[in-house]
């Protein structure tokens, strides 16, 4: 009767941890910030409100505490700034440390450029150290970076869903059925720490949800 009773728990333990690890995670920035659980590298990060967005506005990575991603889909609102070399926005992802980590990000101020080369420039995927977005650029030109479709307004909000399965890389923006970017990774983890990334000037994030 023990050795019935103890596969029972064991069974609903088991269950209860499966059901745990495959729920979609809905973070709340302001919340993670408020709990020292967005961990940065000295960088401000200020909690803004802008209609019904709880976001955070920041320059610079910040890791989320305690939160290992290998595959599956990350969503999230981003807002750039419509400034030419100034503003790249994203998600960092498979990552050691702040040296080593793939990424994928956008330049705002490209989306709807009028020219041509520019607006190619849109959606980026790089990895670090081996592949930053300059060696890509010249060895791999219109590869691992493209136009983003729909473009949205430079200046406004937008929806990011990067969906990460084996090698395999789609970059969604504004719910598209079509990928801006598909790309196959460039390295060999398969797991690591994920963060939000913003450099240049600052970039807001809100609605982030990690699907595993």
């Amino acid at each position: 009767m023990r050795t019935r009773i103890l596969i029972i728990a064991i069974a609903l333990d088991f269950l209860a941890f499966t059901s745990a690890c495959c729920q979609d995670s809905t973070f709340d920035l302001q919340q993670l910030l408020k709990e020292k659980k967005l961990i940065t590298h000295g960088q401000n990060i200020i909690p803004i409100t802008d209609g019904g967005r709880k976001a955070i506005s920041q320059i610079g990575i910040a890791w989320i505490k305690d939160v290992t991603f290998s595959e599956g889909t990350i969503e999230v609102d981003l807002r750039g700034r419509d400034v030419l070399q100034k503003s790249f926005i994203g998600i960092v992802f498979h990552a050691t440390d702040t040296s080593e980590y793939d990424i994928v990000y956008f330049r705002p101020f490209n989306f709807l450029s009028t020219d041509p080369v520019r607006r190619i420039h849109a959606v980026q995927y790089a990895t670090h150290p081996e592949f930053p977005w300059y060696r890509l650029r010249e060895e791999k030109n219109g590869i691992y970076e493209k136009a983003v479709t729909p473009a949205p307004s430079p200046q406004d909000w937008f929806h990011a869903r990067i969906v990460i399965k084996g090698s395999d890389i789609n970059v969604y923006v504004n719910n598209s059925p079509t990928p801006s970017l598909t790309v196959q990774k460039l390295n060999n983890r398969k797991s690591g720490k994920i963060g939000i990334s913003n450099e240049g000037l600052e970039g807001e994030f809100a609605n982030l949800v990690i699907k595993k």
